[in-house]
């Protein structure tokens, strides 16, 4: 059986034997990184986050806590996550606009912030120098070219917006601009094309 990397008891995080952590970097307490993942140096990952196998996360990026990374996806520099972001497999993102082998565009790196609690779905595309709201849900396969919306639903390629989710993950029915979760009870308010919880959170 392989013993881990690192001591989890005393640096308070898990590496796989087969993972690489360059130093420095940040890992909070709680937080499992898996099989032939790679952190960069100055990444700042928080407690609790789970990043599974063959995950890169590239120089300085930021991950709060909570955080869940399913295996293949490459988070460049210049990407940040929030807290409790779901990251399903293979979700591609970038940092370059206008990418040419022969040309070093490191100078021109768009940052992408995807905000608190949101979830990408397997396999999407996540283009460069936009952010995707708080609880947003992105469909798999999805091209994302634009800003999401706070608990936008959107799918497809360009992904276009084709409805609400609640913060538990349930797609909202709104009747004159009112909507209550069906799974959770959490009530919410549509007007001028945001949507908002009312009371609690």
């Amino acid at each position: 059986m392989d013993k881990p990397k690192y001591n989890f008891a005393s640096l308070g995080y898990y590496a796989h034997p087969t993972a690489t952590v360059d130093k420095p970097c940040v890992i909070g307490s709680g937080t499992k990184i898996w099989h032939y993942s790679h952190i960069r140096e100055n990444a700042q990952i928080g407690k609790n986050c789970n990043i599974g196998q063959n995950v890169f996360v590239g120089l300085g990026v930021k991950i709060g806590n909570g955080v869940k990374v399913q295996n293949n996806v490459s988070i460049y520099e210049s990407v940040e996550l929030d807290d409790n972001v779901f990251c399903g497999p293979s979700v591609v993102f970038t940092n370059v606009i206008n990418p040419r082998s022969a040309i070093e565009r490191k100078n021109e790196f768009k940052s992408t912030l995807v905000r608190e609690g949101a979830t990408l779905g397997a396999n999407a595309t996540i283009i460069c120098g936009i952010a995707i709201g708080k609880y947003a849900f992105v469909g798999a396969g999805a091209v994302v070219t634009k800003d999401i919306p706070d608990y936008g639903l959107v799918y497809g390629n360009p992904a276009k917006l084709k409805g609400w989710m609640c913060k538990c993950g349930i797609k909202l029915n709104f009747v004159d601009s009112l909507a209550e979760c069906a799974a959770c009870g959490r009530k919410y308010i549509l007007k001028n094309s945001v949507v908002t919880c009312k009371g609690k959170d």
